[in-house]
């Protein structure tokens, strides 16, 4: 979903014979090994317009973005070297995973993965969680909301590929989904600052806080910031079952720590409260000292989920 120009592109996965003619490669850009000029420049550009606060120079470059992807079929290629277009026929190992930057050659860093924490590169945060099928017509509308009240606050989350979306299935696995839903994968800037606030942090904190509150959303294990652990091993009915088989076969604790004792809700909290929590999802603000009161940023209530409690630009101080 690409959320500001209000388009939505869909991929659709089928089988096909295995004697079909084909030799099709998903080469994801983003996945790729990248110049670390041009890393650095990418990099350097969005920190301008988050310090500036000009939320037109992320748009525009979002709409670059957007355009350069589509037109090169994300990274796929027909015949493992050119994109030539749909539909693309291939092997599935090698159209359901990507990720050529990890098999380039070590050169001495002129060129690298856009995650390489060695060079200027990508830095962000990411939100992803599930939502059950029957609440999502609903979540999304409320994000449609957000977007037409401040229509540039989501461009930055155009410049990561706006908000991917997939089905998932329940299973019966302990800490799997427990409903069929949808799986929203919400990629954005962070700074390397933890104390510095972001361009419509409010938005992203309001449409995270609406997910995982509002309408249950369960958090995918790997990518997203402490608040959204904070009790989320609740919403798994099976939890007592797995904390069973966790103590049969790990007793002594060898494979836990302080930070899986509090997602499992076994002792603690993943929630840190203290000056700036809210501006890297530590805490979810209670007070305007939890955000960024110095740089204009106050806790306030959401404005569409009137419940969520986020870190809101007032006046022109920054």
């Amino acid at each position: 979903m690409v959320p500001q120009p209000k388009k939505v592109v869909y991929r659709l996965d089928d089988r096909v014979s295995s004697n079909a003619s084909g030799d099709g490669l998903n080469d994801f850009i983003g996945f790729r090994s990248i110049p670390t000029p041009t890393l650095a420049l990418v990099r350097s550009t969005e920190e301008h317009y988050e310090a500036k606060n000009e939320a037109s120079g992320k748009c525009t470059n979002a709409k670059i973005t957007t355009t350069t992807l589509t037109a090169t079929g994300y990274g796929f290629k027909n015949n493992r070297h050119l994109f030539t277009g749909y539909p693309i026929v291939g092997n599935h190992n090698n159209l359901q995973a990507s990720g050529s930057c990890l098999d380039g050659s070590e050169d001495g860093q002129p060129s690298a993965c856009p995650w390489d924490s060695r060079v200027k590169g990508q830095f962000f945060h990411q939100t992803t969680f599930s939502i059950g099928l029957s609440k999502v017509k609903s979540f999304i509308q409320d994000v449609q909301k957000l977007r037409d009240m401040v229509p540039d606050a989501l461009c930055g989350v155009e410049l990561y590929n706006g908000i991917l979306m997939r089905y998932v299935t329940a299973s019966d696995a302990y800490l799997a989904k427990q409903e069929n839903g949808l799986d929203f994968d919400i990629t954005y800037y962070r700074s390397k600052d933890p104390m510095a606030p972001r361009l419509h942090e409010d938005i992203l904190e309001e449409i995270e806080q609406m997910a995982i509150i509002k309408y249950g959303g369960s958090p995918h294990w790997g990518k997203n910031r402490n608040l959204a652990f904070d009790r989320g091993i609740k919403k798994y009915s099976n939890i007592g079952e797995f904390l069973k088989v966790k103590e049969a076969y790990d007793p002594f604790g060898l494979f836990s720590s302080e930070w899986t004792d509090q997602v499992l809700g076994i002792q603690g909290r993943p929630i840190i409260i203290k000056e700036g929590c809210a501006l890297e999802g530590l805490c979810i603000c209670s007070e305007d000292l939890h955000c960024a009161p110095k740089k204009g940023y106050y806790c306030r209530p959401g404005k569409v989920y009137k419940d969520a409690r986020v870190c809101t630009r007032i006046g022109s101080s920054v």
